[in-house]
């Protein structure tokens, strides 16, 4: 066996060459691939191998919450890794224990149950089982705007078009609608929010009588859809559901995995409508992804089920106490520093600059948002609302647009006509203000397409 021979220092073009070379990148064609090579981060900023500095407007994933490089959470990884790297998921752990009773601290009512898993797939994945287990059921109710991860059943569930290649899937999924009010069939020009919420929740109803609300096990959302538009509802339809889905005896379960701890200025998503859910998925944000972690949180009716009944589901990776500390750490830092108000505070700050895009570029023909989680929506025309890009695609436009941000700097999430604004949370209002300003120069690209 040859030596492997290990170089101390590699440049920008090897780090992407032999990652291209021996690795394969998730939802892509891999000969378009054009990575960053990417080797430091810190607070809102990352560098690649060049000594080019970004501002990371999608916080990588939406999932680096508490911004790059904390030594808090460095730290207390490294702890950890004194102490106890690993543990069976059938041992109890000592940070196991602490983490549980702090994480119950956040999640609303009784939803004080964990099962911990590596991520968001694998947590929705373990909702559905524990869904179908509990009530017998075996359908599941899920939205056309939705994502929940790259997993057999999560795909499944995923309205999105990253499911069309996965399909047929999971059997048991019946579809229904976002409260979109922008592009939404059920919106009529002048309504209220009251009036179209009121029509979405009847669709809802129509749709459950035609399945037979006592064939639905549950019903799976993401609380304020993510990547498929930030879609935030609007008052009224999540209470609107909770109420629903108990009145069929169907589970609600809000998939938190991106709308959870801090990123809309709450611990969850769902405590800005005051609702309960069944069950909520969380990841991302629980670790700010210093290390993989996911989990679904339960409360004590599911719990009980499985007092008398065995849960039939397992991970090596369970309740790892390496990613267990990490989110001690996280959520230890996000009490410390405030996050949930600096992010309503700046939250704020950054739906007056989605204001202010929208009136300035005629490009621009929605905004939306809710803590530091938020989206500008891009059209041709505002009278037609004919998008920049179409469904599942990208333009000229918009692809100019994503290289514009790059090489001024934003690294930025743009899909199909959305060009998304995430930051890490701790995120100023001046560094927000800052990256704004490039986004203003970068909308004139599209602005010229405007018809």
């Amino acid at each position: 066996m040859t030596a492997i021979e290990i170089t101390p220092t590699l440049t920008a073009e090897e780090i992407v060459s032999l990652t291209k070379k021996h690795t394969i990148f998730s939802w892509s064609a891999q000969g378009s691939v054009q990575p960053i090579p990417m080797v430091r981060g810190e607070g809102i900023y990352f560098w690649d191998a060049n000594g080019k500095r970004y501002v990371d407007m999608n916080s990588q994933l939406m999932c680096v919450n508490i911004g790059h490089g904390d030594k808090r959470v460095i730290e207390a990884i490294k702890r950890q890794a004194d102490e106890l790297v690993y543990a069976g998921p059938g041992m109890a752990t000592a940070v196991r224990a602490r983490f549980g009773k702090m994480l119950a601290q956040f999640t609303p009512g009784d939803l004080d149950h964990f099962f911990f898993t590596l991520g968001g797939a694998e947590a929705n994945e373990n909702a559905i089982r524990i869904a179908r287990a509990v009530t017998g059921r075996q359908k599941i109710m899920a939205r056309y705007r939705s994502y929940h991860g790259a997993t057999a059943g999560g795909i499944s569930l995923t309205g999105d078009p990253r499911r069309w290649a996965n399909e047929p899937g999971v059997p048991g999924v019946v579809r229904f609608f976002d409260p979109y009010k922008y592009r939404s069939h059920l919106y009529r020009e002048g309504d209220s929010d009251e009036a179209f919420t009121q029509r979405c929740l009847e669709e809802v109803e129509e749709i459950i009588a035609y399945e037979g609300g006592h064939t639905i096990a549950a019903m799976f959302i993401e609380t304020v859809t993510g990547t498929n538009g930030l879609i935030v509802p609007p008052d009224g339809y999540l209470q609107g559901l909770r109420e629903i889905t108990k009145r069929h005896g169907i589970l609600l379960i809000c998939d938190e995995v991106m709308a959870g701890l801090g990123r809309t200025g709450r611990w969850f998503a769902a405590d800005h409508w005051n609702v309960i859910p069944d069950i909520i998925t969380m990841a991302k944000g629980l670790t700010s992804a210093y290390l993989p972690l996911g989990a679904v949180a339960v409360g004590d009716s599911i719990a009980s089920y499985y007092d008398r009944n065995v849960f039939y589901g397992g991970l090596t990776y369970n309740a790892h106490p390496m990613c267990l500390a990490a989110a001690e750490a996280c959520v230890q830092v996000m009490i410390d520093d405030d996050t949930m108000g600096h992010t309503q505070r700046v939250g704020r700050v950054m739906s007056q600059l989605h204001a202010e895009m929208k009136e300035k570029h005629p490009s621009v023909g929605d905004v939306r948002s809710i803590g530091l989680f938020g989206v500008l929506e891009l059209v041709r025309n505002r009278e037609t609302k004919e998008p920049m890009a179409p469904f599942n695609g990208t333009s000229p436009e918009m692809q100019k647009l994503g290289a514009f941000l790059r090489e001024q700097g934003i690294y930025a999430f743009v899909n199909w006509n959305n060009l998304f604004t995430n930051p890490p949370l701790c995120i100023t209002e001046e560094q927000l203000r800052d990256a704004f300003g490039v986004i203003d120069r970068a909308l004139e690209i599209t602005d010229a397409a405007v018809q």
